[in-house]
């Protein structure tokens, strides 16, 4: 498909086909998007549970009883589900991680690119921390945009996806201790194969989308 019909393909999946699993190969490429994803000043401030067993499904799926129970099949009759984490605080001893670790792979000539680097970052982030007071918020933003690059990768494999707010966070961070750790869930991805039965499948039901002169203004 090109890029065209993959985003007429793509849809958010209401329901799946439970007999259906991603393939190793095509989990090993959906784990690479995740990681190649970028972000700004390449914070990277995310964490991915990757559940793909019925008892990590399960554990997932305690983020959905309640008000959120209706997302509850979606999680356990998929075939994999991503939960995405973001960092509850950054500082000096992180930035310093993400240097270094650009370092190893090869991306600065000297130490005076890596020190600049580095001085980018941490002016960046203070922006966000002292000056705007923003800083969980503005990390929030950077796992957004790994999951909207992550949907679109998805679909380029054929692969349905449904994103899911509408998760308990406490529950999941209790679940999996994410908060003693430093991270918080944020919103948890569907992966697999929709039912035949699913309405809201693009072979039911044609896409919406608000016209180009609507959103567009072409300068």
């Amino acid at each position: 498909m090109n890029l065209k019909e993959i985003l007429n393909w793509r849809y958010t999946t209401k329901e799946y086909d439970a007999t259906k699993k991603i393939s190793d190969a095509d989990m090993a490429e959906i784990k690479n998007l995740l990681r190649m994803s970028p972000s700004s000043v390449n914070l990277q401030p995310w964490h991915f549970i990757v559940a793909e067993t019925t008892e990590g499904k399960a554990r997932v799926a305690k983020g959905t009883q309640g008000f959120f129970s209706f997302n509850e099949p979606k999680v356990t009759n998929a075939s994999a589900v991503v939960l995405f984490c973001v960092k509850t605080d950054a500082d000096d001893a992180y930035y310093q991680h993400i240097a270094d670790t650009e370092d190893k792979d090869g991306r600065f000539p000297n130490d005076d690119v890596k020190n600049g680097f580095l001085g980018a970052v941490k002016t960046f982030a203070g922006i966000h921390k002292y000056d705007l007071k923003d800083l969980q918020h503005w990390m929030e933003k950077q796992v957004y945009l790994n999951i909207g690059s992550f949907l679109l990768g998805v679909a380029s494999l054929g692969i349905d996806a449904t994103p899911m707010e509408g998760i308990e966070v406490k529950a999941l961070d209790e679940e999996f201790g994410l908060r003693e750790k430093g991270y918080t869930s944020l919103v948890a991805v569907s992966l697999g194969y929709h039912a035949e039965s699913d309405f809201n499948s693009t072979e039911k039901t044609p896409k919406s989308r608000l016209a180009e002169s609507e959103i567009f203004t072409l300068i």
